[in-house]
């Protein structure tokens, strides 16, 4: 079965970035600032050798759900859109199959403070509700990580839950947790 993402036609304009499907090729410069300290801080599944990325990175599961950022023909950063089932009766379960998405987003530090992270994942979330036609959308992170769960409220995410250190960090132990959330039919109010 394609993925998702391949249904669409790529590369996709913002006014300032371009998005596009990742490839083999986006290795090193994924790379470059995914292994900064404050990157790595935060990323999910940081990998402290190159050759352990190179392995993570190629996973053809992996590649397929994530979306390159362009600024002027320069990587700046990536997404993530993963197509998932929502929960339902068994009863039910057939209209529940990949009607919603979990996104993720990495951005080169060099290039924060200035808006290209909140242009991109605006996009890739018009491009799940209109051309993916998802129902719902939802993101996760520590709560130490400003940056992430500020992006998701100027994106209009709603927050869904704040969890007591039930999140563990590589390094800083036990964390609280912040899932966000937005539907189809909210999404037109934050356009």
């Amino acid at each position: 079965m394609p993925h998702p993402l391949d249904t669409l036609d790529w590369p996709i304009f913002t006014e300032r970035l371009l998005l596009r499907r990742a490839a083999s090729d986006d290795l090193d410069a994924t790379w470059a600032y995914r292994r900064l300290p404050e990157t790595y801080e935060w990323v999910t599944a940081a990998t402290e050798t190159y050759d352990d990325y190179r392995e993570r990175f190629l996973d053809e599961e992996r590649l397929a759900d994530l979306l390159i950022i362009e600024l002027d023909g320069t990587v700046i950063g990536d997404l993530t859109l993963q197509v998932q089932d929502a929960w339902a009766q068994k009863e039910v379960a057939d209209q529940a199959k990949s009607v919603q998405g979990e996104l993720g987003w990495t951005l080169d530090p060099a290039y924060g403070g200035k808006g290209y992270a909140t242009e991109a994942v605006r996009a890739l979330i018009d491009i799940s509700f209109k051309s993916l036609g998802l129902r719902r959308l939802h993101a996760d992170c520590f709560y130490d990580n400003e940056s992430s769960w500020r992006l998701m409220e100027r994106v209009g995410m709603r927050r869904e839950q704040h969890t007591v250190r039930d999140s563990l960090h590589r390094t800083r132990g036990w964390l609280d947790g912040l899932s966000y959330a937005l539907l189809a039919e909210e999404w037109p109010a934050h356009e």
